[in-house]
């Protein structure tokens, strides 16, 4: 029972360790879409999924490049930014959006736990299939 419980212990520290170098790298550690769904309402009060309000639509958001959805007013800063959002500029930018792009307009101060931050890029990852993404 002893070594069984070292076992588990090890197995633990060592997937730990290996989400930890993940994040290290550059990498993002594995999401949980329901908690990313929690920390989605946090975005609501600028942004939707379907719809722009003061914050663009999130729909189609990964492989979009940032300042493009048409008839946006974005920033200047945004336009000029060439990003291209993935899981790990996407990231990037939510740990703290006025350093990746200083001059945005988004004035969010980000999000620093790395684990909500998966969680919700793994949330808006899912979103992209949902019904308000498919009317897009």
């Amino acid at each position: 029972m002893r070594a069984v419980t070292q076992l588990l212990a090890g197995a633990a520290l060592a997937i730990a360790a290996s989400a930890a170098m993940a994040a290290s790298k550059g990498g993002t550690l594995p999401g949980d879409p329901k908690a990313g769904e929690a920390i989605y309402s946090r975005c609501l009060a600028c942004h939707a999924l379907g719809y722009d309000r003061t914050g663009p639509h999130h729909c189609g958001l990964f492989g979009r490049l940032a300042g493009s959805v048409k008839g946006f007013p974005y920033s200047d800063a945004m336009k000029q930014s060439h990003i291209v959002w993935s899981e790990k500029t996407l990231d990037r930018f939510l740990t703290n959006p006025t350093r990746m792009v200083p001059g945005t307009a988004m004035g969010y101060a980000g999000i620093p736990d790395p684990k909500e931050r998966a969680d919700l890029i793994a949330y808006l990852k899912q979103a992209n299939n949902s019904p308000a993404c498919a009317k897009k």
